[in-house]
C-alpha cells in the first residue's frame, strides 16, 4: 500500500450538540467523500489523488474519526439529515458525491433523499441492501484474522497488516469507530440494510457508477448489481484481483476509475 501524503489540516465544523471533523484539499468542481467503516480521521492515498483534480471534501460520520459521538444523530434518517445540513452550512448546492462500503449506503441514502443536489453518484461495493442469498458479513463479531482477510484479495497485504500490532491510540479508534457502526446499522431488523431504500432507488437521477470488486467477502457482489439495476442508467464496472477494501488495497486503480467518470461533463439541466 502507499504510504499516505500529509494531506490537509483537519477542520472542525460545529454541528447539532458537538463538532465534526472534515479534511478539504484541491480546485475545481467539490466532490463529497463519505469512508467506509474503517479509515475514518486521516487523509489517504487515495484521497490525495482525487484532490488533484477536485476539490475533495472528506467528513468523518458523527462518531468516527476525529468527530464528535453527536447522539441525537442516532439513526439512518437522521444521518441523511444530519449530512443535508452539514452541505448547506458549507454552502454546496450541488455536487459530486461518492461513498464507500457503509459510506456507499449513506450516498445511496442521501441521493435518493436530494436527488437534485447530487451531480454525479459513485458507490463502492455499498451496502445498504438485504440479499438472503447473499448476505453481508457482519464485521462486528469477526476477529482482525477473519476482518482482514476478508477485507483484502492480497493474502500477503494481510499478513502485514496483522504482523504490526495496533498502537494503543489506533485500538481504541478502532473500537470507537466499531461502535459507531453498531449505532447505524445494527438499529433496524437486519444488520447494515435499510428496508425502505430499495423502494427510493428508482429516484435517484444523478449519472450512477456503481464499483465493486469481483470477489467480494464482505458485501458480496451481488449487492452491487443491485444496485445497479435499481438506479435508473446506473453503470456497473467489476474490479479484479481486489478485495472489498478497495481504495485501500489499490488506491491508485480505484483512483482512477473515480476520476475518469466524475470527468465527464454533468449533462445538460442538472
Amino acid at each position: 500500500m502507499t504510504v499516505p501524503a500529509a494531506g490537509p489540516t483537519p477542520t472542525r465544523v460545529p454541528t447539532g450538540s458537538g463538532e465534526i471533523n472534515l479534511f478539504r484539499q484541491g480546485t475545481g468542481r467539490p466532490v463529497v467523500v463519505l469512508h467506509a467503516a474503517g479509515g475514518a480521521g486521516a487523509w489517504n492515498p487515495y484521497l490525495e489523488q482525487l484532490s488533484q483534480h477536485f476539490d475533495v471534501i472528506a467528513p468523518d460520520h458523527p462518531g468516527f474519526g476525529l468527530s464528535d459521538e453527536l447522539p441525537e444523530v442516532a439513526t439512518m434518517e437522521l444521518l441523511v439529515q444530519h449530512y443535508v445540513a452539514l452541505f448547506d452550512t458549507l454552502g454546496l448546492d450541488r455536487f459530486d458525491l461518492v461513498g464507500s462500503s457503509f459510506g456507499g449506503w449513506i450516498a445511496a441514502e442521501i441521493a435518493s433523499t436530494v436527488p437534485d443536489r447530487i451531480d454525479r453518484l459513485i458507490l463502492m461495493a455499498p451496502a445498504g441492501l438485504h440479499l438472503p442469498d447473499a448476505p453481508t458479513a457482519n464485521i462486528l463479531t469477526m476477529t482482525p484474522p477473519e476482518l482482514f482477510g476478508a477485507l483484502f484479495h492480497d493474502q500477503a497485504l494481510t499478513e502485514a497488516v496483522l504482523s504490526v500490532p495496533p498502537t494503543p491510540e489506533a485500538a481504541a479508534q478502532g473500537a470507537r469507530d466499531m461502535a459507531a457502526v453498531e449505532r447505524f446499522a445494527a438499529s433496524g431488523p437486519v444488520f447494515l440494510h435499510n428496508p425502505e431504500l430499495p423502494a427510493r432507488l428508482k429516484a435517484i437521477s444523478a449519472p450512477t457508477l456503481v464499483i465493486t470488486a469481483e470477489e467480494d467477502r464482505i458485501i458480496p457482489r451481488p449487492h452491487s448489481e443491485a444496485y445497479a439495476a435499481a438506479i435508473p442508467g446506473a453503470e456497473l464496472h467489476v474490479l479484479t484481483e481486489i478485495g472489498h477494501a478497495l481504495y485501500q488495497e489499490k488506491p491508485d486503480v480505484v483512483a482512477d476509475e473515480v476520476i475518469a467518470f466524475l470527468s465527464q461533463p454533468v449533462p445538460a439541466g442538472r
